[in-house]
């Protein structure tokens, strides 16, 4: 049975995650918080920078919970591919995240794709604006006394 909170612990997971989430876009899309490494191959920048640029609006509409399940959807499709991509190509080893370096990118997957299903919570654009009508907990009724006519 749905706890009264799990509406708004859900909005605080997808805030969350997208609070953390956005950084890595900014960084590679706009070179702040360190930006990219210097020398990289030119299909590799391409790559990353249009990652930024998917990490970027996407997390800024998950920040919003804005189109929320739609954008987790691609957002999920992203960091499977940039855990496939980036680290089991690159490093190898799929059945342990931690010896790759893709931890991060298994846990965001997972987080987006709970997300596709779940939708962005109580707190959301798309609750305000009516498009996720959520799984709101079923409401108990107090019981209503029968009043009985006195002989």
């Amino acid at each position: 049975m749905p706890s009264k909170l799990q509406p708004k612990l859900l909005s605080i997971l997808r805030i969350i995650a997208a609070y953390v989430f956005l950084p890595h876009g900014i960084q590679k899309a706009f070179g702040l918080f360190g930006g990219l490494p210097a020398k990289l191959p030119e299909n590799t920048l391409t790559m990353l920078k249009a990652a930024g640029w998917i990490e970027t609006i996407g997390g800024t509409l998950l920040l919003l919970g804005l189109f929320t399940s739609t954008v987790a959807f691609i957002l999920c499709g992203e960091m499977a591919a940039a855990f496939f991509v980036g680290h089991v190509a690159r490093l190898g080893n799929m059945l342990v995240p931690m010896l790759n370096g893709g931890e991060t990118a298994v846990l965001y997957c997972f987080i987006f794709l709970y997300l596709v299903s779940a939708g962005g919570g109580a707190w959301s654009m798309d609750r305000a604006m009516g498009r996720d009508k959520g799984t709101e907990p079923p409401r108990e009724e107090p019981p209503v006394a029968e009043i009985t006519p006195a002989s």
